[in-house]
């Protein structure tokens, strides 16, 4: 198998640009959350793509941007330590919203880096013809590229272009995981990032970004092929936590139960899941719970 290429590319974007829809797009089920909401990946979750004669490990990035708390640093480091490490980088813009100041912070960086660089202008889906060219005159002068590629994560127009252009780049190698390894995260990580995806969406801006997830218990009933998951969720303030609960429990409720669809559709069993919201001031200040909670070192 002399001829089979493999090899790591960082995709990296200021928050929101689509990161980790085209992650999920391209391995063809979710392996990364999405949201609307900036700064949803906080780990760097590592996508696997194998084909016939290669294999692309992605790691999707934090996205860039200026931390406000600690775990805002972590989120940053974690980014900024990976481009050096890659044979390719993958630059995330978003020609929807136009490039702007934070595109131009990570482009100045990326200049700094010996590493191939392909620029990526998503969401072109929801341009005009004569805004996508504009938005890529715009991309083409915040360096110097391998290439560029307008795209849409969400429809996959272009994706199998820049995917291809990608693979191009790799060097001989081997495959560094099994052909069906999706991801290198494993499942109790997933089911956390998928309660989380649901906190998001449902709760309002004051909320998301002051939650994490813990799974606290993940095991098969033994006489019954039904999955017991307890997770907690842990919020900043009274408030937050009142929020999250919601009057009666209700919105609770409405996240276990999309969180737990999400689930059983991943892990093909039956799921009986249960919630509990925990008080744990400043958490994302906090050195030893952040690195309880998997960031950090």
């Amino acid at each position: 198998m002399s001829d089979f290429t493999s090899g790591f590319v960082a995709v990296v974007g200021r928050p929101n640009v689509g990161k980790s829809t085209l992650m999920n797009h391209v391995l063809g089920q979710k392996v990364a959350i999405v949201s609307d909401k900036p700064q949803t990946t906080r780990n760097q979750i590592q996508c696997i793509l194998t084909t016939e004669r290669s294999q692309v490990v992605f790691i999707d990035t934090p996205g860039i941007h200026k931390p406000h708390h600690m775990l805002g640093k972590y989120m940053v480091k974690a980014a900024l330590a990976t481009w050096s490490q890659v044979d390719c980088i993958l630059f995330m813009v978003d020609g929807a919203a136009g490039i702007g100041g934070g595109d131009r912070f990570i482009a100045e960086r990326l200049a700094r880096v010996d590493t191939p660089v392909i620029l990526a202008m998503n969401k072109v889906d929801l341009m005009e013809k004569e805004a996508v060219l504009q938005q890529l005159s715009i991309a083409s002068e915040l360096g110097k590229y391998h290439s560029i590629y307008p795209i849409s994560a969400t429809t996959g127009d272009n994706v199998d272009k820049l995917l291809a252009d990608i693979i191009s780049l790799l060097p001989p190698g081997p495959k560094y995981y099994p052909d069906d390894m999706v991801s290198d995260h494993p499942e109790q990580f997933v089911v956390a990032e998928l309660v989380r995806e649901q906190i998001l969406h449902y709760t309002s801006q004051e909320v998301p970004h002051s939650v994490a997830v813990q799974v606290e218990k993940m095991e098969y009933r033994e006489d019954k092929d039904i999955l017991d998951i307890n997770i907690v969720i842990l919020v900043e303030r009274q408030s937050q936590k009142g929020i999250i609960i919601g009057k009666g429990g209700s919105m609770l409720k409405q996240i276990g139960s999309a969180a737990r669809l999400e689930i059983e559709a991943l892990l093909g069993s039956q799921v009986f899941l249960q919630l509990h919201v925990k008080v744990q001031e400043d958490w994302r200040q906090r050195a030893s719970l952040l690195r309880q909670l998997g960031y950090g070192e």
